[in-house]
């Protein structure tokens, strides 16, 4: 059985910030995938990166030491 889960999101303005972060968060070794902007936030460019919510910290410190651009980041229930 399929069961919704809590997630971190973080979305973008551009597909191209969206694609850096998948880049960035595999040579960091952090798990997450891109996936379509859950319906509860909008994004500019309709793509938005999952991990887990105890990630946040070393997302924003990737997102600051790679000049990546979130539009928005926060805690969505997802299905897992």
């Amino acid at each position: 059985m399929r069961v919704k889960k809590e997630k971190l999101v973080v979305a973008f303005h551009t597909t191209a910030d969206a694609m850096k972060m998948e880049e960035e968060c595999k040579k960091a070794g952090i798990e997450g995938r891109l996936i379509p902007v859950p319906r509860e936030i909008s994004a500019g460019c309709g793509m938005a990166w999952s991990s887990e919510t105890d990630q946040r910290q070393a997302l924003e410190e990737l997102m600051a030491d790679h000049r990546i651009d979130c539009q928005e980041m926060r805690v969505c229930l997802l299905w897992a």
